[in-house]
């Protein structure tokens, strides 16, 4: 993944990896146990991040400036202060945001063809 371009389309689309760690942090910082435990959940399990996918794919983000380390630090007795938080940057928001309207697209589509029902 190459530095920020000013079209975030241009960076699509995203692997399954980025998209979910992106997402991920669409909530909120997040440091990496927790990150891969909100890509198991939302996932119903289906993707299950290891370490060595996780902080590769926080490396790459990181290049990519589309994340960032934040410098604030939840209170030193409830946390563990060797945690490192990321938070999505502006382009990163915008990065994430281009690559759900592409699978909204991509949803809608298969709706069209008859291949999943409409939403509950």
């Amino acid at each position: 993944m190459a530095k920020p371009k000013t079209d975030p389309e241009s960076l699509l689309p995203l692997t399954p990896a980025v998209f979910h760690v992106l997402l991920a942090l669409a909530g909120g910082e997040r440091h990496g146990y927790a990150i891969m435990q909100e890509v198991a959940e939302h996932t119903d399990g289906q993707i299950k991040m290891g370490p060595g996918t996780l902080y590769g794919t926080v490396k790459r983000l990181l290049e990519a400036q589309l994340i960032e380390e934040s410098d604030e630090r939840p209170d030193p007795h409830l946390d563990d202060d060797r945690r490192r938080y990321y938070r999505l940057t502006g382009v990163g928001e915008k990065v994430v945001r281009a690559e759900a309207r592409r699978y909204a697209e991509i949803v809608a589509l298969a709706r069209g063809k008859k291949l999943i029902g409409k939403p509950a």
